[in-house]
């Protein structure tokens, strides 16, 4: 076996960064007990939202983010039970969760189980409430196509409404399929490759990345993907929605 010399895949940027799974570092928390994270977005790269793996072993357990973040998850391997005040749903591969922020739960799992976690803090609108928690799985949205791209399939796994402060999708390119342009907006984007490959372009620099990948765009990074190989590609997406840019009187 060769020894490692010093090769990655991932790269920073100022406005962007690539993680890619050669370069994890697993850490253990004192809130994730029996559980193993690998943080791959979080503010310390300028980003407004924390996304990171979670490896659950037999006796995992955590409670609710700290006061005014809201949480979504999602299982890739395994099976984990959240408990809340609608009682305990066991939540397996696809299966996903929005837990609005303050809402008291629970995760753990008697079994060793992986998935995905993004927290932020929710940015409230004015006499609109607050979003509800919500439970689906991949396997349920239904997809529609991107400006009128048959080969670029986008499904919302979040509801819309003034309430909802973020967007989460998956987009799924078939071979050869991309974005029709480059994308240059104030939104901030965590990205996780789920399946297949391509190439994306982030800032002025060109990556390839394949499953397992997760990115970081930062306000106004350049952005593009296209899909190569002979499998689709598909990529779970958040950004930040629904909200002025501006800040507003203080």
């Amino acid at each position: 076996m060769m020894q490692n010399i010093g090769l990655t895949r991932s790269r920073l940027g100022r406005s962007h960064a690539l993680i890619a799974p050669d370069s994890h570092e697993a850490v253990t928390l004192p809130d994730w007990r029996h559980a193993q994270l690998v943080h791959l977005i979080t503010p310390d790269l300028g980003a407004r939202f924390s996304m990171f793996l979670a490896a659950a072993m037999p006796g995992f357990s955590t409670d609710s983010p700290m006061a005014g973040y809201e949480r979504f998850i999602l299982v890739r391997n395994g099976a984990i039970i959240l408990s809340d005040t609608q009682g305990s749903r066991r939540l397996q591969r696809d299966d996903y969760a929005y837990l609005p922020a303050d809402h008291p739960h629970r995760l753990y799992s008697e079994e060793s189980a992986s998935f995905l976690v993004l927290e932020r803090q929710y940015s409230p609108r004015p006499k609109c409430g607050a979003p509800s928690a919500f439970l689906a799985s991949l396997g349920e949205r239904q997809s529609n196509p991107l400006k009128g791209d048959e080969r670029l399939q986008v499904a919302k796994l979040l509801p819309e409404g003034p309430m909802w402060d973020m967007e989460i999708n998956t987009m799924t390119f078939e071979p050869g399929a991309s974005l029709p342009y480059v994308e240059t907006h104030f939104m901030e984007h965590g990205l996780l490759m789920l399946d297949g490959g391509g190439i994306y372009r982030l800032a002025d620099d060109w990556y390839p990345v394949m499953a397992d990948d997760a990115i970081w765009m930062g306000p106004f990074c350049p952005q593009w993907f296209g899909a190569i190989g002979k499998h689709e590609a598909r990529y779970l997406i958040y950004k930040n929605w629904n909200r002025d840019p501006n800040p507003g009187p203080s």
